[in-house]
């Protein structure tokens, strides 16, 4: 068995957060030359918004970075990255993304890998068994979240 990397344990910490906050167990860490820049949840609960999903809230949280940084980054979430969140990553040539799972939600995966972005899925059973322990118990809150 493949040893667990710890920038998906990063994730899995945020996700967790989210969810003793009272969101959506979905975490994002955004990588460059082996080190965390931006940690992000999703909060769309917690700060009452429309849009900020984990990937969005971590690159938020990273700053403002210039073109270079972002195109040696490596974009880690717990979840398949949605359409908003899959463009942010496309807009600024984030090159590869590393998906915890995507067996509960699957984003746009094929155009991103046509768009030349590598994923990694790790089908990881901690982020899986997260998702479907969550969307079993709060069914209308996640169908808000991916726009149901």
């Amino acid at each position: 068995m493949e040893k667990r990397h710890q920038f998906i344990d990063a994730a899995i910490y945020e996700a967790r957060k989210g969810l003793e906050e009272g969101g959506i167990p979905i975490g994002s860490v955004l990588v460059i030359d082996g080190q965390i820049v931006g940690r992000g949840r999703n909060r769309r609960v917690q700060k009452d918004s429309a849009i900020l999903h984990a990937e969005m809230d971590c690159i938020e949280n990273a700053g403002r970075l210039n073109a270079q940084d972002y195109r040696r980054a490596v974009l880690y979430s717990t979840l398949s990255p949605c359409d908003m969140c899959s463009g942010t990553a496309l807009l600024y040539q984030i090159p590869k993304i590393i998906i915890g799972e995507n067996q509960t939600f699957q984003g746009p995966e094929d155009y991103l890998r046509l768009r030349g972005v590598e994923l990694v899925i790790l089908n990881d059973e901690l982020c899986i068994q997260m998702m479907n322990d969550f969307i079993r118990s709060n069914p209308r809150l996640w169908n808000e979240d991916i726009g149901k």
